[in-house]
């Protein structure tokens, strides 16, 4: 694929034509600057966009966010909006991690007021919460409170006693998608998930202390009660071995099906059903029920960094500024070719970026738009944004930075120890259980974030309103 086959639209936005591919139902669109593009043109990025666009039912485009880049079907940074009532559903163009998403908690400090602590705020967060690779907490719940997680969502876990209403409030569907089902999540997925509530997992997944370095939209700041030199803290993990038996259990189940329904794709990645089959049905409420289970563990590993805050500080003074979902599909009325109807959002890699006014945010968002959480990558800074009113990627944003080189890659080109040095040299604390695990996340194997961010802002999917920089970061193997 070569730069001279698609179509400038404007600095940040590119289109695939449908010439490309006699499949494609609908043409591609790619949110890029120039720089940008050519990082996505490395990888099979496009093609796999293309693929995405012969899925069943898909209305206006198939998406690519700025931080796009290879995946599993679809490429990672995809959304896809598909037709409700006589389209297809797909476990590849949601993810294997349902629900990897982030969760924002603020403090009344600033950095000065924390930074002789630092070093022991960074050890009791990682001791309270577990890392790693199939690594979990000591107690495993038990059937009966995981198919009560799955149902119920965040909310579970408030009634235990471990957060407040607040948290709920300030949390993308009040933490819970209600047509989940646990009846549809098999036992090995319920197993694989009774120990895992409450912990970060391995790969990007990580725990930060964050400080507030530039503030650029006063307004919504104040509104998400941020402001420079603040502590936040930042939570980033999904609903790890439980989700990926699910979509794993599904993609085995849909492969063999779509013969019986006469659906054609262009790879067995990109397995689909009619969403109105029994098997559409189906992944649906599980794929609900796992989306659930991932605001319950982010809710749990707030409980405890809470914990570890009143260990080091005396108080438990940290609020949700909100918790938002990656890798979702889920019911959503927008407006095609002048005609609103009822699609199927598929985000993989993208989030949700709903902009002021919409009913779907909490109320206190609502003149600002909700908040969206872009982090970069191990070392780098993260944004804050706030949704935006005339979003034209179906309301959604980026996730991320964006890998430009592979875990493997990584691995050959970096020293976990280095980094760890280098970080450090910069005053930014890395816990890890693994060095392997930090060289996998190396700073140099995603792309600029700041770059990625002016695209989405200036692409109109979402407005800065708060730079952050790390302080300390927990991550897993």
């Amino acid at each position: 694929m070569q730069k001279s086959d698609l179509k400038k639209i404007n600095n940040w936005l590119w289109e695939v034509p449908m010439t490309l591919n006699p499949a494609m139902r609908v043409p591609g669109r790619i949110f890029a600057s120039e720089k940008l593009l050519n990082d996505i043109l490395g990888d099979r990025s496009v093609v796999q966009l293309i693929n995405g666009a012969t899925l069943p039912g898909i209305a206006g485009f198939a998406i690519a966010m700025p931080d796009c880049h290879e995946g599993y079907s679809v490429p990672i940074g995809f959304v896809g909006a598909i037709n409700a009532a006589n389209g297809v559903i797909s476990p590849g163009a949601c993810g294997f991690d349902i629900n990897c998403g982030m969760k924002l908690l603020k403090s009344e400090c600033t950095e000065n007021e924390v930074k002789s602590r630092l070093e022991q705020l960074a050890g009791q967060m990682q001791d309270q919460v577990p890392s790693g690779l199939g690594r979990g907490r000591e107690i495993k719940m038990t059937i009966s409170q995981i198919n009560e997680i799955l149902r119920g969502g965040a909310r579970v876990l408030v009634n235990w006693g471990y957060g407040s209403s607040q948290d709920l409030e300030n949390c993308e569907a009040n933490g819970c998608l209600p047509w989940a089902d646990h009846m549809a999540v098999s036992d090995r997925a319920k197993e694989r998930g009774r120990d895992q509530v409450g912990t970060l997992g391995s790969g990007n997944h990580f725990l930060e202390v964050q400080k507030v370095a530039r503030v650029f939209d006063n307004d919504s700041a104040k509104t998400f009660g941020l402001f420079e030199n603040q502590i936040v803290i930042m939570i980033h993990t999904g609903s790890r071995g439980l989700g990926h038996q699910v979509c794993t259990d599904y993609l085995k189940i849909m492969i063999p099906a779509m013969q019986k329904y006469g659906v054609a794709v262009p790879d067995k990645e990109f397995a689909c059903v009619p969403f109105s089959a029994p098997e559409g049905q189906r992944y649906f409420s599980a794929m609900a029920a796992a989306a659930n289970y991932a605001w319950a563990n982010r809710q749990f590993i707030a409980h405890f960094v809470r914990v570890a805050w009143e260990k080091v500080f005396g108080n438990t003074n940290l609020s949700a500024i909100y918790d938002l979902a990656h890798n979702t599909i889920k019911k959503e009325k927008h407006i095609v070719n002048g005609i609103e109807s009822e699609f199927l959002v598929h985000r993989k890699g993208a989030t949700r970026a709903f902009g002021p006014g919409d009913p779907e945010i909490p109320k206190i968002y609502q003149q600002s738009g909700q908040p969206v959480f872009v982090p970069g990558s191990m070392g780098t800074a993260s944004y804050v944004l706030a949704g935006a009113k005339e979003n034209t990627a179906f309301s959604s944003a980026c996730h991320g930075s964006g890998r430009v080189m592979s875990r493997a890659e990584a691995l050959r080109r970096f020293s976990g120890r280095q980094i760890i040095k280098e970080l450090a040299s910069r005053g930014v604390i890395i816990k890890s259980w693994s060095e392997h695990g930090v060289a996998e996340e190396a700073p140099q194997a995603y792309k600029n974030i700041d770059e990625v961010i002016e695209v989405v802002h200036n692409a109109g999917l979402a407005k800065k309103v708060a730079r952050l920089v790390p302080l300390a970061v927990i991550k897993g193997e």
